[in-house]
């Protein structure tokens, strides 16, 4: 197999993975099922990008090369790339919001008297 193969196996790994788990579909198909299948394996599986695409992958990996050594090590190189391509395509995670919390107003600054402020009060 060469890259060129390898290449339509990785994009075909990645869209059909990205529109199970991640698109509407046409008529919000996509969404009827996902929601049909709820909380169970088939519908946790369907949510997980990662875990589908080896699901997605395996196939793939059969049909470019069905020899049961490379078969193997394709299955897994398949759904790698498909990750990567995933992440590739993420946009970037926002930086946080600045925080700032305000102090309570009525809280003693200082928890005990400075030298200054207490030779003052000795002399009075």
């Amino acid at each position: 197999m060469d890259f060129y193969y390898f290449t339509l196996g990785t994009l075909g790994v990645w869209r059909i993975t990205h529109f199970l788990q991640a698109e509407d579909g046409p008529w919000d198909l996509v969404v009827r099922l996902r929601r049909a299948l709820g909380n169970r394996f088939w519908g946790r599986l369907l949510d997980c990008f990662y875990c589908l695409s080896l699901w997605i992958a395996a196939p793939f990996a059969w049909l470019l090369d069905p020899d049961l050594r490379h078969c193997f090590l394709l299955w897994l190189a398949l759904s790698g790339a498909a990750i990567l391509l995933e992440r590739a395509t993420q946009p970037a995670p926002r930086a946080a919001a600045p925080y700032w919390k305000e102090e309570d107003p009525h809280a003693m600054l200082r928890t005990e008297e400075t030298s200054s402020v207490a030779g003052q009060r000795a002399g009075e």
